[in-house]
């Protein structure tokens, strides 16, 4: 692959194995010279359905600055803030995870980098997004699955309820 040549596009939702996804596009951009987006697809909590049965545009910018939020988030908790040594671009989309994905990641040099989160049972199974199946089938471009941290039972619980700011506090 010739360098700066497609790009790195990365699935962002916060989850612990979209931000081992997060690390691991920055090292695939690194690699390839190539810019890395990072996307983070959102929808009104109840759906876009509801959502245009009542539509309050107030409500809606609240939900688009708290993706933002997340998103900025993603970056300080995966890596410790933005890459200064990659052209980075953090693009927020207003739709599910999967047709915004593969949207983006449209050409065959592009790479997409998603995460999926490990088996833990029936629940886990049932409860899982089917995000990374439909991506695998849609996309135009070779994707990249990476595997969340695998976790002993109740500590991605524990993990959450620190956040960030508490791993600072704990460090110091």
């Amino acid at each position: 692959m010739t360098a700066g040549c497609g790009r790195v596009v990365v699935g962002v939702s916060g989850s612990l194995a979209s931000l081992a996804a997060l690390r691991r596009g920055v090292l695939e951009a690194r690699r390839d010279g190539r810019t890395l987006m990072a996307v983070l697809a959102w929808e009104p909590p109840e759906g876009e359905a509801l959502y245009a049965k009542r539509p309050d545009p107030s409500w809606a910018r609240m939900w688009e600055d708290e993706a933002r939020l997340r998103l900025s988030r993603a970056f300080d908790e995966a890596l410790g803030g933005v890459p200064a040594d990659l052209r980075v671009v953090q693009r927020l989309v207003r739709g599910k995870p999967e047709s915004a994905l593969c949207t983006i990641a449209h050409r065959p040099d592009d790479l997409l980098v998603v995460g999926a989160a490990r088996g833990g049972g029936l629940r886990a199974r049932i409860r899982r997004s089917p995000v990374c199946r439909l991506v695998q089938a849609k996309a135009g471009c070779p994707v990249l699955t990476v595997p969340g941290p695998h976790l002993l039972s109740g500590e991605a619980r524990a993990l959450r309820r620190v956040g960030y700011p508490g791993f600072i506090a704990e460090a110091c």
